[in-house]
């Protein structure tokens, strides 16, 4: 350590060299560290799947995804028989084959007299994972589920969530027809209306109330849509640990050690990209070495 630091004060040029080419060398791999960090203790940057519609969860063994969480229910009522709700079931599945799977869960939903709302695939750090999300008529969303679980090594996690929407349904219904009988009110008017300025303003009235009209079937329309089909959102993995789920025990030396294995692969590709980048600029920092050893030869005594 002595040597070191004698070395250091008498070569202070040559030190000051070398930090200056270290800072730009491990700059963005600092961060870089902090990000997986964040990564792998379930942070807020985590993602288990491509990006997908899930909050931070899963590997800090302790948190839980969004979508597990207690959803805001309306006040029951029961002077409706048929009830409007919208279904959405989340599951997370072990597979062997990630790619096979997705297809497999696709033509499923097509099948059924359903389609696919989006997919992914990914590849990351050697674990394939995917995200599939489908749409399948409601009264076949039981059939679909057992399906998509017999294509699953393993049933990680489930959550199956239904909104009752038959209030806002019944309510938008009552205002429709409010909005429908007050247009044709102003289309009377409109008939009988002589003065130019009375016909527009009336006219503007009626181009207003169509609007709303247009608005309210509009929401109608989804809500039946979004009711007459259910959304599924499948995670596919052949990891479980890239997967979205809520473990019931808080410590597992498994996934520990998986992760510890997985955090030390990480870090030496770091090393190994480090040590690429200090090769490449060894055309900057060597002649510069061996110009100051140069000068320094030729300091006189």
């Amino acid at each position: 350590m002595n040597r070191i630091i004698v070395w250091i004060k008498a070569n202070k040029l040559t030190s000051i060299l070398l930090l200056i080419v270290f800072y730009f060398l491990f700059q963005k791999y600092i961060s870089s560290s902090l990000s997986y960090q964040r990564t792998y203790s379930g942070g807020a940057d985590y993602s288990p799947a491509l990006g997908m519609k899930v909050a931070p969860q899963s590997l800090d063994l302790g948190m839980r995804p969004d979508y597990m969480l207690p959803q805001q229910e309306a006040a029951p009522t029961s002077d409706v028989s048929d009830r409007l709700v919208i279904s959405e079931s989340y599951l997370s599945l072990l597979v062997t084959n990630v790619a096979e799977a997705q297809k497999q869960i696709i033509q499923t939903a097509q099948s059924f007299g359903g389609y696919m709302v989006n997919s992914n695939l990914n590849n990351p750090q050697d674990a394939p994972t995917a995200t599939v999300t489908v749409r399948v008529p409601s009264n076949r969303l039981q059939e679909a589920l057992e399906l998509f679980r017999g294509v699953a090594v393993k049933v990680i996690s489930e959550n199956l969530m239904g909104e009752d929407v038959t209030d806002q349904y019944v309510d938008n219904q009552a205002r429709l027809e409010t909005l429908e009988k007050t247009k044709a009110k102003f289309e009377e008017i409109l008939e009988a209306a002589t003065e130019i300025q009375d016909i527009l303003q009336v006219q503007r009235e009626i181009i207003n109330l169509q609007a709303e009209i247009d608005a309210v079937i509009g929401q109608q329309k989804y809500l039946e849509q979004s009711a007459k089909l259910a959304r599924l959102t499948v995670y596919l993995s052949t990891d479980e640990l890239a997967l979205p789920y809520a473990p019931s025990e808080t410590w597992r030396p498994v996934v520990i050690f998986r992760q510890a294995v997985r955090s030390l692969i990480y870090q030496m590709r770091k090393i190994g990209t480090a040590l690429i980048w200090l090769a490449v600029y060894s055309v900057i920092w060597i002649p510069a070495l061996l110009l100051i050893y140069y000068f320094k030869k030729r300091k006189p005594l």
